[in-house]
């Protein structure tokens, strides 16, 4: 979810790659890549990211694997890491496989995991993090997010960075990418031969905090035995019913609601010729395969009441698409165990563009209930786009300060209690 972020970041984003990139290896490393062309298909493509056999292995098992070599579509590195083909768990408790990308600091040390979490927002393949991180990047998003990942490797970081939508493209369903997430740490952990003892840590903004955040409150039940540490998100979509409304006619984000209607329809398998409208049946297979950098301000004119046809007059009238976004409010999956960081901008009365600020408060104020360590970030003033850099910034500090043991910082006390969180009643 990261338009506003795509436009007003494109060339903080092109400059922190860049700088980052050239912290890491130097700049006289630097050399020209042609872009990916034929002989790197997108994944849906590619045989690689298939698995016809026996899915009867543990959650995080590795498949198969390939090296692969960290680059933008126009710069290589020497760093080198592997994709890991693995087995996870898809939203109906089903076996399924995904892809994780695995890259080792160049200076060796102590093994330290952050699984970052890109906001990749897809709904085709040619946005998945495994392409972007070997020179496919399709926005200066992706590339931005490149230069943060660059940072990690170079404070000693092993970073991996699941395609945790998975095959399908199951974009913002909750449990599914939580699950992909934590089994793309334990393939990381098994490829690398190192204990699940090992330190780990998540992060992930706007799109990102999906997979962080319903990854925090599964790991208790899903996956025990891994040592989380510390836990950031930001910009987090928490209940889509109060979304919806909040970006019905923007200019910048009306597209995701059609994008929407797409994961879901392939998530749960909604019948959609029964509630769409003309209009909303066009729309949704216009977006069928992009990404947000291509759906969420093409359609500046789109309503919520635009894509249905009577007798509905909303999305939210159709018992489908609620149980849907009902079964993907976040603080309903498990309470953490792990200190975390929220954050949110706030650029208006409501949120930040997107994001609803009183939502985030509230699910902040839900884990202080329950016990967790929380520390809560407001941006006021900044739009979903220009919180990113601050979060990043200050998630960096809050994980550097978990791995290294250090007190937290909560302020629980002053949290907002923020919006009601209760399902929507189906109609």
């Amino acid at each position: 979810m990261a338009c506003a972020l795509i436009r007003s970041m494109s060339q903080v984003g092109k400059a922190l790659v860049l700088t980052l990139i050239a912290f890491v290896v130097g700049t006289s490393a630097l050399v020209a890549q042609a872009d990916p062309g034929p002989g790197s298909p997108i994944p849906a493509d590619d045989p690689f990211y298939s698995w016809d056999s026996s899915l009867d292995v543990a959650p995080g098992a590795v498949l198969r694997s390939r090296p692969m070599t960290f680059a933008t579509p126009t710069l290589t590195t020497p760093i080198r890491g592997e994709q890991v083909l693995y087995r996870t768990t898809d939203q109906q408790g089903d076996a399924v496989v995904t892809v994780a990308t695995v890259l080792r600091p160049l200076v060796p040390g102590p093994t330290k995991i952050v699984s970052y979490h890109m906001a990749y927002d897809a709904l085709g393949s040619q946005c998945d993090p495994s392409y972007t991180l070997s020179g496919g990047a399709t926005s200066p998003i992706a590339t931005a997010e490149q230069g943060v990942i660059a940072g990690y490797l170079a404070a000693g970081y092993t970073v991996v960075a699941p395609d945790y939508e998975g095959e399908e493209l199951e974009w913002t369903i909750g449990r599914q990418s939580g699950y992909a997430a934590l089994d793309g740490i334990r393939a990381a952990q098994s490829f690398l031969q190192v204990p699940s003892s090992t330190p780990v840590a998540m992060i992930g903004y706007s799109g990102g905090s999906v997979p962080t955040q319903w990854g925090a409150e599964v790991a208790p039940t899903y996956a025990p035995e891994l040592n989380l540490v510390g836990i950031a998100a930001g910009g987090l979509p928490v209940d889509l019913a109060h979304n919806l409304p909040y970006v019905s006619g923007s200019a910048q984000w009306a597209g995701v609601i059609p994008a929407l209607i797409v994961a879901y329809q392939r998530a749960y398998g909604l019948d959609t010729a029964s509630f769409l409208s003309e209009y909303g049946a066009q729309v949704i297979d216009q977006v069928d395969q992009e990404c947000i950098a291509q759906f969420a301000d093409d359609y500046p004119t789109l309503t919520d009441a635009s894509m249905v046809r009577a007798p509905y007059t909303s999305l939210l009238d159709v018992p489908e698409v609620v149980e849907a976004i009902n079964d993907n409010i976040m603080g309903t999956a498990g309470t953490p165990r792990t200190p975390m960081f929220l954050a949110v901008g706030h650029a208006d009365p409501i949120g930040d563009t997107i994001m609803i600020t009183a939502d985030v408060q509230a699910l902040a104020h839900q884990y202080c209930t329950d016990g967790v360590d929380v520390q809560y970030a407001q941006y006021d003033g900044l739009t979903h786009g220009e919180a990113f850099l601050p979060f990043e910034a200050q998630g960096l500090q809050f994980l550097t300060e978990r791995f290294a043991g250090s007190p937290t910082h909560s302020n629980c006390a002053t949290i907002p209690v923020g919006n009601s969180l209760a399902p929507t009643p189906v109609p």
